[in-house]
């Protein structure tokens, strides 16, 4: 279901550049979320993908330089880190991390002899999510907690703190910050409340389950196709359910994702006389705009889909 496929040769060489790129360049998210230039930063970190590396930036500021450590426009779950790019993790200070989502980086994490790791899925709650058309519940937690603003300002304060701890002397950037992004993040989960709360209906019929989070704060069902996984091909049962909810609660829409193929969402849709939309997942970085503009993007769509007041 890949759309996007590296060689493991390409993925080193992408991973290289983007980390050397993202340390040298002296800027980052300012607290009010514009790039700045600055000889100040006192820290170099990673971050494992594109939702955590936005959150530390919004939180470190002018004072910390953050590497992605999955390359723009490749689907994380399954990316490999090559042996030179672990080095060069490990030659930042610190890791963030969400523990379960991609297994490479969770390997890495474990080698580490000189940056932190810093797993976040400690301080946001994971749950179990059901998927495949509400047949089952994924044995596993869902490590997709970045798709509800509410578990990211968690997810920042652990963040904060982690930077604190390494660098005292940007105390009250770090917090000022934190208390600037937890600002952003609280309105745009107020616009999904206000947004999605008198819709016709209320099933997200979604290609693989990463949105329980968002179905669960703002009173939705998630649909999917595929489970928490996106690598697991959908059983002929498990389409027969989807196809069976979709026309019990009249949806209209199937969700397709960024860096999936959609040809399964697409057959689905046809079968069942519906059509196809993108549901931002977030975990590559927005061709437009940053996370908070993808979020947005995302209630435009459910609102659409959902026929919301």
């Amino acid at each position: 279901m890949r759309k996007h496929m590296i060689s493991a040769l390409a993925a080193l060489a992408t991973l290289t550049i983007g980390l050397s790129a993202c340390a040298g360049t002296g800027s980052s998210a300012t607290s009010n979320g514009a790039a700045t230039a600055s000889n100040e930063k006192t820290l170099n970190v990673t971050a494992s993908f594109y939702p955590i590396a936005w959150l530390t930036e919004q939180v470190g500021g002018n004072r910390v330089t953050v590497a992605s450590a999955t390359p723009n426009n490749v689907e994380p779950h399954d990316f490999e880190l090559a042996p030179k790019a672990i080095a060069s993790i490990d030659a930042t200070s610190a890791l963030f991390y969400v523990a379960g989502f991609q297994p490479s980086v969770d390997e890495a994490a474990g080698s580490l002899a000189k940056a932190k790791p810093v797993d976040l899925s400690g301080s946001v709650n994971l749950v179990k999510h059901a998927s495949a058309g509400g047949a089952h519940t994924d044995t596993t937690l869902d490590p997709h907690f970045w798709l509800d603003p509410q578990r990211m300002t968690s997810a920042a304060k652990t963040i904060a703190a982690t930077l604190e701890k390494m660098d005292p002397a940007g105390t009250q950037t770090y917090q000022t910050n934190l208390a600037a992004v937890t600002t952003k993040l609280e309105a745009l989960s107020a616009k999904f409340s206000a947004g999605l709360n008198q819709c016709e209906r209320k099933d997200v019929v979604t290609s693989h389950a990463a949105f329980g989070y968002l179905t669960d704060r703002y009173g939705l069902t998630q649909v999917s196709i595929s489970g928490i996984d996106p690598d697991s091909d959908p059983s002929p049962a498990d389409l027969k359910r989807v196809a069976a909810a979709m026309k019990e609660t009249g949806a209209t829409t199937v969700f397709t994702e960024e860096l999936l193929s959609p040809k399964t969402a697409e057959a689905l849709a046809s079968q069942a006389g519906a059509q196809t939309d993108v549901l931002a997942t977030l975990e590559a970085k927005p061709e437009h705009g940053d996370y908070l503009d993808a979020m947005e993007s995302n209630l435009t769509a459910l609102r659409k889909a959902l026929a919301c007041k």
